[in-house]
């Protein structure tokens, strides 16, 4: 049972016992033992297996138990070629398959009858290896729908003697004329597999009497190489001259052969007594390939898996479903193929259960489980992360859908600030203004206003400025003539124009700057805005540089009073050790704490390392230095800074 990602990310999932496990005898001698009773079963497949080949299979047959403990949903296309990933080599499989169909021949097992109808019966058929499919479906549907198959058999045992008289009426004419021909052959009656009678039956919706092709011809043709095809239409000829063919029943893969390497030619004609016969014309080397696979054949040797045609990886979901990602897709890309929303506020992921950025490109067989932020949204970066077209689609149009409401709210913004101050918005003016800033577009502009990268009273003094050049005097000219109404409570003003703030802040036009976040304790300065408002900065404040320089005479001092018992948001850096468990130690001591808060956590690792940002609520500088010295000494913690 596979756990996976933080304690609040944690999933479980039973499996079903594996059908056919090597791996459950206790020691190596016996699990030798099977390997190669396993191996000598395969060997009509295999033609030859080396010391290094039985290495690489018993590896594989380890892999591929490991792939069944990670899903045991093995009905799909996508779990099909991500085993042959997993085993490593096609001899892998075909062992597997043979191991499967042994235990179908020993006893009943409905978990390995399913194994061999949805999984092995399709893979070997790829492979070729008819014989092995026709044997794996039938055992499958005698375990699974008991009454069909012994229906189907019945009946089949019924007809034997008149479908055998049946196909020398039909035969003997042929022979005769196919050695008139010069042609040297023999002719091989097959009916056809009851796995196979029955998908017709279900498809046709009739019984088994209502099958009119139970029984399939077989002409084998001792042809050299360079003679094959021209011998085989020779006798393509003579059959159809003698009976009248279904000409869209006709499969030409003497041309064209199947991908696993099946040559041959099927034809359907109308025989004696109305009925309809499959007629399939091959070689003798084709007949052998048909028989025992392209494995059998020196053109196998050294084919890895099926790597070479499939350039894509297969990645599990927390619930074992499979899905298929071109070669270099990204977390952010499987984000996006489980939903629009989950892709939209993806923070990362826990990818085998080690924490993931979304920058963590996917493996064949990785478990992926995607962790979410309500408030995470697309970055113009994500575009470069993203590599399919579905996710960079959805991320282009949730950008152009934010970028979109960001203009709006910031057109209304300036649109109402404009009105209370009672000035003339004009559409020309202000894209001067903007051209002037150092915008290219606009819609940049306004997303910096929506941010806050802009202070809005500073685009109106600015706006002005351009209305009436003269005119360059703004309302608060300096910090000594700024004078404060004596009746605010909660500041009051001492020489030197410093402002004295206490804990009740009230009756003043006042804000924390959200660019430092400023919190009581802090060294502190206040700013003096366009509009005589005051906004405190911390005196580290990134910005506080640029504004004395700018405004140095907005610029005021101040300093806290009293005590602090207001809650403040800050937000804190944390790096360490990417182990499991660290991240429940450092919530556990944040919320230890008395009157503190953890409001949301933003976590991404690499290279085993995570990286995190802490939004915490907490009252003032002193709490926050022992919150920082706990969290410097729990174990993995590398460094911890306030930001």
């Amino acid at each position: 049972m596979p756990l996976g990602g933080l304690s609040s990310f944690f999933y479980l999932r039973l499996t079903p016992r594996l059908s056919f496990n090597i791996y459950e005898y206790m020691t190596e001698e016996i699990e030798q033992q099977q390997l190669e009773e396993l191996i000598a079963l395969a060997m009509p497949y295999l033609v030859e297996v080396s010391e290094d080949d039985k290495t690489t299979i018993s590896n594989g047959l380890r892999q591929i138990e490991e792939l069944y403990q990670k899903s045991p949903a093995t009905d799909s296309d996508n779990y099909r070629n991500l085993l042959f990933t997993y085993a490593g080599d096609i001899k892998t499989v075909i062992v597997k398959a043979v191991g499967v169909l042994k235990q179908l021949r020993e006893s009943e097992n409905k978990d390995a009858a399913r194994e061999a109808a949805y999984l092995y019966a399709p893979l070997v058929h790829q492979l070729g290896l008819y014989n092995l499919k026709r044997e794996l479906e039938d055992y499958s549907l005698k375990y699974l729908e008991h009454d069909a198959y012994y229906h189907i058999k019945d009946k089949l045992h019924e007809t034997k003697t008149s479908r055998d008289a049946y196909i020398q009426k039909f035969v003997q004419p042929i022979e005769k004329a196919l050695m008139e021909a010069g042609l040297r052959f023999h002719i091989k009656a097959r009916t056809k597999s009851i796995h196979s009678i029955w998908q017709k039956m279900k498809k046709q919706k009739v019984g088994v009497d209502g099958i009119y092709d139970l029984f399939a011809i077989r002409i084998i043709i001792d042809a050299p190489l360079e003679k094959e095809k021209m011998m085989c239409w020779q006798a393509y000829s003579i059959v159809t001259d003698m009976y009248t063919p279904n000409t869209k029943r006709l499969r030409d893969w003497l041309s064209v052969p199947k991908s696993n390497g099946y040559e041959s030619l099927h034809i359907t004609v109308l025989g004696p007594d109305e009925r309809w016969v499959e007629v399939q014309i091959r070689t003798e080397r084709m007949d052998d390939v048909a028989e025992n696979g392209i494995a059998s054949h020196w053109s196998y040797k050294g084919l890895k898996g099926n790597s070479a045609n499939d350039n894509n990886v297969y990645v599990f979901t927390p619930k074992g479903d499979l899905l298929k990602f071109p070669t270099g897709s990204t977390l952010l890309d499987f984000a996006f193929r489980i939903h629009s929303n989950v892709g939209n506020h993806c923070t990362g992921g826990i990818v085998n259960g080690k924490n993931v950025t979304i920058r963590y490109a996917l493996h064949s067989g990785d478990e992926v489980e995607i962790v979410t932020s309500n408030t995470q949204t697309p970055k113009q970066e994500w575009l470069k992360i993203a590599t399919t077209t579905h996710a960079r689609g959805k991320i282009r149009q949730s950008l152009n859908e934010l970028e979109s409401k960001a203009s709006d709210f910031a057109k209304e913004l300036i649109s109402r600030r404009f009105r209370n101050r009672k000035i003339e918005l004009e559409e020309t003016l202000m894209g001067r203004l903007v051209k002037k800033l150092g915008y290219k577009e606009v819609t940049m502009f306004y997303r910096d206003i929506a941010d806050e990268k802009l202070d809005i009273n500073d685009i109106i003094e600015r706006y002005q400025e351009l209305q009436n050049p003269e005119k360059k005097e703004v309302s608060v000219a300096s910090a000594s003539t700024f004078q404060l109404n004596k009746d605010m409570s909660g500041v009051s003003q001492t020489s030197g124009d410093e402002l004295v703030i206490d804990r009740n802040l009230k009756g003043i036009e006042y804000q924390l700057a959200k660019c430092c976040k400023p919190i009581y304790g802090d060294d502190i300065f206040a700013f003096v805005t366009a509009t005589g408002g005051i906004k405190i900065h911390r005196k580290d404040c990134p910005n506080a540089k640029d504004m004395k320089e700018r405004f140095g005479y907005r610029i005021l001092r101040a300093r806290w009073s009293g005590k602090g018992t207001s809650q403040y948001c800050i937000t804190l850096r944390v790096i360490g050790n990417d182990d499991i468990g660290i991240v429940n130690n450092l919530t556990s001591v944040i919320s230890g704490e008395e009157k503190m808060m953890l409001r949301s956590i933003n976590i991404d690792s690499d290279d085993g390392l995570f990286r995190g940002n802490l939004e915490v609520m907490i009252e003032d500088t002193s709490r926050l230095e022992t919150l920082l010295r706990k969290l410097r000494n729990i174990k993995g913690i590398k460094h911890v800074e306030r930001i």
